[in-house]
């Protein structure tokens, strides 16, 4: 298992290399650079942003000459200033980034000078240590999840149980492959499929209080498929008056990791006869026809409720919709 080095060919590609300390990054650039198939001696630029107990050995490294390792030892150093210096330095062909687990994802991003292009990122972690990162500092192990293509579970046991694993990693990321790479090194893929927990085949698609954030998301991403079904769903009334007559935006607050993150995830929802008796904050029991349409709600076509029947109701026992 290796990253595909020759797969994407930007000005400067960056082969970006996140998670946790002792997650396996070191080991895992050591053996790249140690590979005919993806290091043939080309001018690399190393990138250290934190020290573990495993360190890299150059002498081992193909081209070894033309590698060059740099440490950053604050997040402050992350900036465009600096990585535009080291490539005036060195004019290296590409870059290989060990990023620091407490370091935010998007303090790297910021800091690309223009040639600089980000070619595939990978998260590592200790299976066994997961769960408690998870548990702990949600908001830093979502980070690392969010835009990876692969992550990559370490020191999984034989035999593991492997689906709050994957239940937490699809809670931020839809469509990164998961591996587990066990003591003797063999690695498992994680196939499980994760269906819809809402029947869209049904006349009326009923979403459950549970299901409304994961139900939100697909119909983002995926809007054309909702067009023409009929929805059933609890959310919160909010008013606008710059709304057309007998429009408002139905929605629930949602969180994607962690409470600093919370927005409100609305719909514009058009034909309600008595808007009157609708005050902000009000829930209700919302059936409606989707039609994917303009509408001042929204500033590009989006899925519009269209009104047939509503009732007021009691909040969800959880306000706030979450994925997992």
């Amino acid at each position: 298992m290796q990253p595909d080095l020759n797969n994407i060919e930007p000005d400067i590609p960056v082969y970006l290399f996140t998670g946790f300390l002792e997650a396996g990054k070191t080991k895992f650039i050591q053996e790249t650079l140690e590979n005919y198939r993806f290091n043939r001696g080309e001018r690399t630029l190393l990138l250290g942003c934190e020290e573990g107990e495993l360190e890299y050995d150059p002498s081992r490294f193909i081209g070894s000459e033309n590698i060059f390792i740099r440490t950053l030892d604050e997040e402050s150093e992350l900036t465009e200033a600096r990585m535009q210096e080291l490539e005036d330095e060195l004019e290296f062909e590409r870059v290989m980034v060990e990023y620091n687990g407490m370091w935010n994802i998007d303090s790297f991003f910021a800091a690309l000078p223009p040639r600089w292009m980000v070619a595939q990122e990978f998260s590592f972690a200790d299976f066994n240590l997961f769960q408690t990162y998870n548990l702990n500092m949600r908001q830093q192990t979502y980070d690392k999840m969010k835009s990876c293509e692969l992550i990559v579970f370490n020191r999984t046991p034989k035999g593991a149980d492997i689906m709050e694993h994957h239940r937490i990693v699809r809670g931020a990321n839809r469509t990164c492959t998961i591996a587990y790479e066990h003591m003797d090194g063999s690695v498992d893929y994680d196939d499980i499929e994760d269906p819809l927990p809402f029947d869209i085949e049904a006349p009326v698609v009923v979403i459950e209080d549970k299901d409304y954030a994961i139900w939100y998301r697909d119909m983002i991403e995926e809007t054309g498929k909702y067009d023409g079904l009929t929805v059933r769903f609890k959310g919160q009334v909010s008013l606008n008056k710059g709304l057309p007559k007998n429009s408002f935006v139905i929605g629930r607050p949602m969180m994607q990791c962690c409470a600093a993150d919370i927005t409100f995830a609305g719909l514009a929802v058009d034909g309600a006869k008595d808007i009157s008796r609708l005050l902000p904050g009000d829930w209700i029991t919302l059936e409606a026809k989707i039609s994917v349409r303009k509408h001042k709600a929204y500033q590009a076509p989006g899925p519009v409720m269209n009104v047939i029947s509503l009732e007021k109701t009691e909040a969800p026992e959880e306000e706030v919709a979450t994925f997992y």
